[in-house]
């Protein structure tokens, strides 16, 4: 409703941008993903959860740069009502996601963005990284590499703020 009010109260580039940010966002909120070892995962299932889904590709050096921290953040919270999903997105083979996985021993579900029935939302930038609060809502967008330290400052951040009523 608020994306087709701006849409409508501006026009051009602007209506575009807005646009293309809308339809990312209700990607997002009705995402359902399979991972490489055949498990479901879908947003409504993280309920009670933060949820960190970040979008990586075999050939792209900040991602290899993040994934070590994101492993030692999934690793370290796991059980702390955090949960990690890797979306593989631009890559050659399963085969070559499989291997770096393995070579990055990520721990978390791997999912292959390019194998899903439903086209999965692809960022413009890579690693990009979707945080959805326990509410099920999206609470933060991180482009570019990010680090198990800002992750848990972000996650201490949203606990020690007040409540908002929506």
């Amino acid at each position: 409703m608020v994306c087709h009010l701006l849409k409508s109260m501006l026009g051009g580039l602007l209506s575009m941008v807005i646009a293309g940010n809308c339809m990312a966002a209700d990607a997002a909120a009705n995402w359902v993903m399979q991972d490489m070892a055949g498990h479901t995962h879908q947003l409504s299932h993280y309920k009670g959860q933060w949820l960190v889904v970040n979008y990586w590709a075999p050939w792209c050096p900040p991602c290899l740069e993040e994934m070590p921290q994101l492993v030692t953040f999934y690793d370290t919270h796991a059980h702390e009502n955090v949960m990690v999903l890797g979306v593989a997105v631009q890559y050659d083979s399963v085969q070559a996601v499989k291997k770096y996985a393995d070579d990055m021993l990520i721990s978390y579900p791997i999912v292959l963005g390019n194998a899903q029935k439903r086209p999965v939302f692809t960022p413009e930038v890579l690693p990009t990284t979707y945080i959805y609060a326990p509410d099920g809502s999206l609470y933060k967008v991180k482009r570019g590499a990010l680090s198990r330290q800002w992750l848990e400052s972000l996650l201490k951040e949203a606990a020690s703020a007040p409540a908002v009523t929506r």
